[in-house]
């Protein structure tokens, strides 16, 4: 009797596992991705050429590297410095400056007034103040117009383009901690990689 049970149970299991194998399997173990994308953003995507990132580290990086990885709020802050960048007329390397500069500044995050633990009356994305004659409060901590001050001072710089990074932002800045800057080159330049054509 526990013979023919067994049997049974096997020969139903085996049953089960050839449907099974016939049928094929009720869930796949690999994810499936299914891609979204309008056919017509694929093509312009495509043809959208990718940025020279010989252009955005001309000099190469100096000493160690930081990185911090960003909200939404501060990759919206990463294009509205590169929107602002091409509305001046000024290329990625610009924005790489600029970027870098925020990264040191405030890490993206267009702060207000902090209080005690403010430097001065330093604000927004560049830490400008008002009492230096970088604007109004309101003009300082909008993105854009605060990117078009510093670029504005930026082009003031005879040769900043063949400078490293950390000396044109420091001419511009004119920080306490000079050399702060370089250490935010690569992020920065990934950053305008990855959205100057987006």
């Amino acid at each position: 009797m526990n013979t023919f049970i067994r049997n049974s149970v096997l020969g139903i299991a085996g049953l089960a596992f050839a449907g099974g194998v016939a049928a094929g399997p009720m869930t796949d173990s690999t994810p499936t991705t299914v891609d979204t994308t309008p056919v017509a953003a694929v093509a312009v995507q495509a043809d959208k050429p990718a940025v020279d990132k010989a252009k955005l580290v001309p000099h190469g990086v100096q000493g160690a590297q930081s990185h911090v990885d960003l909200s939404d709020e501060q990759v919206a802050n990463v294009k509205a410095i590169i929107a602002a960048t091409k509305k001046a007329g000024m290329d990625e390397r610009a924005a790489v400056v600029s970027i870098a500069t925020a990264l040191q500044e405030s890490k993206l995050e267009n702060l207000g007034h902090l209080g005690d633990r403010n430097d001065h009356d330093s604000q927004g994305l560049f830490q400008q103040r008002p009492s230096s004659g970088w604007g109004t409060i309101e003009q300082i901590t909008d993105p854009e117009y605060s990117t078009t001050a510093f670029l504005k001072g930026l082009k003031q710089v005879d040769g900043w383009q063949d400078m490293p990074l950390t000396k044109a932002a420091q001419t511009v800045q004119v920080s306490a901690y000079p050399d702060h800057y370089a250490q935010w080159e690569q992020q920065a330049a990934d950053l305008v990689a990855e959205h100057w054509n987006s």
